[in-house]
């Protein structure tokens, strides 16, 4: 069975899969009432699971006539994927933007899902087991060579 914040990430995404903007304007309110949780389910899920790394923009208002306005940003072509992975992981990357990025190219369905539990193995800080910052630029070197390779296909 699904937890409450898996079934929270599927509403919203099907919001925004439907949505013609690609955005989604909710209160926080309403959201906790429909899934009998509190508003602080509510941050959690989408401070988690929306972020930048994984390719949403949230906008946050709170007060009287509050609401969180989630955007997906697309990777349309896969030049401005390349330019977004050199942006995203430069000369380094940590483990968090790193799975982020895999997230994002896997969700616009650049890898497949078995190509990012293999990208995600191949980052993770158990096989690299360096000091810091040697592990991240090692990381960073590790994952644009992978990738440049799977997207090169």
């Amino acid at each position: 069975m699904r937890n409450i914040s898996d079934l929270i990430e599927s509403y919203l995404k099907q919001i925004l899969q439907n949505s013609s903007e690609g955005t989604v304007e909710i209160q926080r309110s309403e959201l906790a009432e429909k899934f009998s949780c509190v508003p602080s389910q509510i941050n959690y899920v989408i401070s988690t699971r929306f972020t930048l790394e994984k390719g949403y923009y949230v906008e946050s208002k709170r007060g009287g006539g509050g609401y969180i306005r989630i955007q997906q940003v697309d990777l349309p072509s896969l030049e401005a994927v390349q330019r977004h992975i050199a942006q995203t992981v430069g000369d380094q990357i940590d483990q968090n933007a790193a799975e982020g990025l895999i997230y994002q190219l896997e969700e616009a369905r650049f890898i497949t899902a078995r190509e990012a539990q293999l990208l995600r193995a191949g980052v993770s800080r158990d096989v690299l087991v360096l000091v810091l910052p040697l592990r991240d630029q090692i990381r960073a070197k590790l994952l644009k060579t992978m990738l440049i390779a799977l997207l090169a296909k």
